[in-house]
């Protein structure tokens, strides 16, 4: 018999908690339990990727309809319903939480729908008085929104508020040039809403290229997103039904909500971390080794409150990782290298790999980019523009990133990554034919750079 209650306890039901705890119940037979103090699914699910792109779709049918109009159809006035979108939008995450419940529960996971803290090294401390020992405790708490150190800054609402709206506002100022921030300005001028955006610094995205963000700030712009770089706020007070916000830019405007899309913080805090030997980082995120392993031996933590990768899938093959390490006996490393992702701008962008900033600090590099009016959009009369760009070492010939701007780019990123990953060169891409008519055949088809640096 073990000395322990289990050998394994989770702390956090989002996505990387729950697959570790199911995959460490499930393939290696472990005693396993999670607590979640609030509902499963984490972010993602609950309070992110998911609702978000639901969103990202929602907003898109506007314009889709007045461009169906110039192809030939006729379409009468289209106006978005927020009361019909957004309880058919909570169902669906009912439904994704349920799948996530019942995938703990057939993997034989005993799941604590409460708060719990860290006691000791191997102890566990419910919300509910009792205490339970695990000779491994996975700590994949997540991360949550913050807002200013601002007077009054709890006018405003954050990301996770968004979701649960009852009616939206007829204006709102979003502050932030994240890719947060981004997102919910493209969602909500799609969905009809004034919308717009400051941001402190000189251009939005920072850290990603510059060239795409460059053209996803113009794009978003000509979408009707009133956006406003270099801006902060000064001051915010309730007016009537508004908001009062003075800015740096010297306006002075009331509009109908401000949502805050000015970072995340690691859910670490009160939990006892410290004190038990577990270091924590100044933004308070949990310091781990190559195999989430924090100071303490029998304590580990993956996902966003480590602060590392924080995206899902990242989490997920963290929690893989850690199982694989602790459960398994072959200790593992998840990768964090070359990771594509996409932001859900409108446009959409999608990357991986490094910047042209990044790589011609490390090496010489080729660029190949081209710009141009997609087919669909462009018989439609848009003066909408796609960017696909390649950074290529000039020594190894490899492709060191690849950026994409356009209608689908993260379906795109999600097989150009593979190429990437496998350290495809710039003459592998060129081997490839075309497939035509296509916005991605220019992957394959720039023969001659941009520039060289």
């Amino acid at each position: 018999m073990s000395d322990f209650d289990y050998d394994l306890f989770v702390i956090g039901g989002g996505s990387g908690g729950v697959r570790a705890a199911r995959v460490a119940a499930g393939e290696a037979k472990a005693k396993v339990a999670l607590a979640e103090e609030s509902r499963y699914g984490g972010t993602c699910v609950i309070r992110g990727c998911v609702p978000k792109k639901l969103m990202v779709f929602a907003s898109g049918y506007g314009p889709a309809v007045e461009e169906a109009r110039d192809y030939g159809w006729q379409i009468g006035d289209a106006r978005f319903d927020w009361g019909a979108f957004h309880p058919k939008m909570q169902t669906e995450l009912d439904r994704l939480e349920g799948i996530y419940q019942r995938l703990l529960d057939g993997s034989g996971v005993e799941r604590f729908d409460q708060r719990a803290v860290i006691a000791d090294a191997h102890t566990v401390a419910l919300a509910d008085g009792t205490r339970k020992t695990a000779k491994h405790i996975l700590i994949a708490t997540g991360g949550r929104p913050v807002r200013p150190e601002l007077e009054n800054a709890d006018l405003g609402i954050v990301s996770d508020d968004i979701f649960d709206l009852d009616t939206l506002p007829k204006s709102i100022l979003i502050v932030g040039g994240g890719y947060i921030a981004c997102e919910f300005a493209g969602v909500l001028a799609g969905m009809g809403v004034e919308t717009t955006q400051y941001y402190r610094g000189a251009q939005i995205l920072r850290g990603f290229d510059d060239e795409a963000r460059g053209l996803i700030a113009e794009e978003m712009q000509a979408n009707g997103v009133d956006l406003h770089c270099g801006s902060d706020l000064i001051s915010m007070e309730k007016d009537g039904e508004g908001i009062r916000v003075k800015a740096t830019n010297g306006t002075e405007r009331v509009f109908g909500q401000v949502l805050f899309a000015t970072g995340r913080r690691p859910n670490s805090d009160n939990m006892g971390l410290e004190e038990v030997g577990v270091k924590l980082g100044r933004r308070g995120e949990i310091e781990v080794d190559d195999y989430s392993q924090t100071a303490v031996p029998s304590i580990y933590a993956i996902g966003d409150v480590t602060d590392r990768m924080n995206l899902t899938p990242v989490a997920i093959r963290e929690g893989m990782a850690f199982v694989e390490t602790v459960f398994h006996g072959n200790p593992t490393k998840p990768d964090h290298e070359l990771i594509p992702t996409a932001v859900f701008t409108q446009p959409e962008f999608g990357t991986v790999g490094l910047t042209e900033e990044e790589a011609r600090d490390q090496e010489p590099i080729e660029v190949y980019a081209t710009s141009f009016k997609p087919m669909q959009t462009a018989f439609a009369g848009r003066s909408a523009r796609v960017l696909m760009k390649l950074i290529v070492s000039q020594e190894s010939r490899r492709v060191l990133g690849c950026h994409i701007v356009a209608p689908q780019a993260g379906e795109m990123i999600q097989m150009a990554g593979i190429a990437v990953k496998m350290g495809a060169t710039k003459e592998d891409f060129d081997r490839t034919v075309a497939v035509h008519p296509t916005m991605s055949e220019e992957m394959v088809t720039m023969r001659t750079p941009t520039r060289k640096a």
